[in-house]
């Protein structure tokens, strides 16, 4: 009679088994946390760039003329009074630049010959022929002055930059002396060389005494402000808010600009759309080093869903209540925001009963291992329940321990594959003449903040870059 109860209780519990009840947890109520990009840290980047002013000189070297020569030379003469006429030529050395500063020489030496001859005069007219032609620098080594423009530069805060010429007095190396007047006649020699220098001047004043480069700027902030898609890792935008230029210096034969930026970078999988604002004027000096950039990834829960259902889906575990057998099958397992410390998840299962489960965990990431990670999963108190109506066998702890094990995500790789991603764009010619140079320093993610929509990874970049210019293209 004992083993017939016993038997009549176990068809009676596996009868009751197979008719398995639905349960429909409530969810949980949801708190709305809307992703605000100023809590992101201002990021400063700070750039040295080096200009290589050899094309410059090649651009004097080309505008320069190589020859000055008195008018109609050599056929006619200059003829200052009655009594004097000469005329000469002038060719000049290759232009040579330098600056220190904000100041920057040019400077090149000048060869110089000439020819002329005298007559009485008397009341400004001629009582003589003109006596026979007397030659400076034509059988003999030819004559040497030195010429120069001083040119400063001031950069203002509305982009505009002032270039201050002075045209130096020409500086005579050797004397010239000729056989008609037995005297030095060096600086008549050179006032025509001299009213030539004067011209120039007032030509490069005209077209480069002032120059705006905001235009030049705003074209940089509007591509900065523009998303950009990164291979892996979906959009980035860096969300530009001040730019400084930290210093603005000529050394050598190159100018050296420290350009500096700060901004709000931010990686989205779904592309933003484009911000347009206007170029800031210049702001006030600051003292950075190389780059530290913080950067929100913005990580879409359909996604990490997708990645954790797959993983999930399928796994079954075997539980026994007494003498009962009872079945758990996970069905699917869904990521949803709840608030700012805990991500909600969804689990739909079948097997003895169906129906659908809230569970709550924190997501955290371990440096160690490299992965994010959805830690300390318990079922949410509605759940809790919902359960103890009728189905307290799901609590067991098989089942929150099977998803923290897959409710894993490996960085490692991702982060590894960033860095050499990174460091390949950073070393590289983006045209020709034009190249970077620089390194990730190290690549470390240091928050994570689940929101309403979406799970925003917070992460730190440090490392150096440069900019080297080259050659420049005159002509763009």
């Amino acid at each position: 009679m004992k083993y017939a109860v016993l038997f009549l209780l176990f068809l009676f519990g596996t009868a009751m088994g197979s008719f398995g009840q639905t349960i429909e947890a409530e969810k949980p109520q949801q708190t709305v946390n809307v992703y605000n990009l100023d809590s992101l840290p201002l990021s400063e980047i700070d750039i040295p760039i080096q200009v290589s002013l050899k094309p410059v000189y090649a651009m004097a070297e080309k505008n320069v003329d190589l020859v000055f020569t008195s008018p109609n030379y050599p056929n006619d003469w200059v003829q200052a009074g009655c009594d004097t006429r000469y005329k000469y030529s002038f060719r000049r050395s290759y232009l040579q630049l330098s600056g220190k500063d904000n100041m920057l020489n040019l400077w090149f030496t000048g060869y110089y010959k000439i020819i002329g001859s005298t007559r009485a005069c008397i009341s400004g007219t001629a009582v003589s022929p003109w006596t026979p032609a007397c030659k400076c620098g034509f059988d003999e080594p030819e004559r040497k002055v030195n010429v120069s423009f001083t040119n400063y530069f001031t950069l203002y805060p509305d982009y505009k930059v002032k270039l201050t010429i002075n045209r130096d007095a020409p500086r005579p190396l050797d004397k010239c002396e000729v056989c008609f007047w037995g005297q030095d006649i060096t600086q008549q020699v050179l006032s025509g060389l001299i009213a030539e220098l004067d011209a120039a001047k007032a030509e490069l004043d005209k077209n480069f005494g002032t120059i705006d480069l905001k235009p030049q700027f705003q074209q940089v902030w509007d591509l900065l402000n523009k998303p950009v898609g990164v291979y892996g890792m979906g959009w980035l935008q860096v969300n530009p808010e001040k730019i400084r230029v930290n210093s603005l210096f000529v050394k050598g034969d190159s100018l050296h600009i420290n350009l500096g930026l700060s901004a709000r970078p931010v990686v989205q999988l779904e592309k933003p759309k484009d911000k347009t604002s206007w170029v800031p004027n210049i702001a006030k000096f600051t003292d950075h080093k190389g780059f530290n950039i913080y950067t929100d990834a913005i990580l879409d829960y359909d996604s990490l869903s997708n990645i954790l259902s797959e993983q999930i889906k399928g796994q079954e575990f075997a539980f026994k209540k007494g003498i009962i057998k009872k079945r758990f099958v996970f069905n699917s397992c869904k990521v949803i925001g709840t608030d700012k410390e805990k991500l909600l998840l969804e689990v739909k299962f079948s097997g003895t009963d169906k129906g659908t489960i809230y569970m709550k965990g924190t997501p955290v990431y371990d440096k160690a291992t490299r992965k994010l990670e959805i830690a300390d999963i318990d079922f949410d108190i509605k759940t809790r329940d919902a359960l103890l109506k009728g189905a307290d066998w799901l609590f067991n702890k098989r089942i929150t321990s099977e998803i923290s094990k897959f409710a894993r995500y490996d960085l490692g790789a991702l982060i590894d594959s960033s860095k050499q991603t990174i460091d390949a764009q950073l070393n590289q010619e983006w045209v020709k003449g034009v190249r970077t140079e620089g390194k990730i320093n190290q690549v470390e993610l240091i928050a994570i903040y689940p929101m309403s929509k979406q799970l925003v990874v917070r992460a730190n970049c440090n490392g150096e870059l440069a900019v080297k210019v080259e050659s420049i293209d005159f002509a763009m």
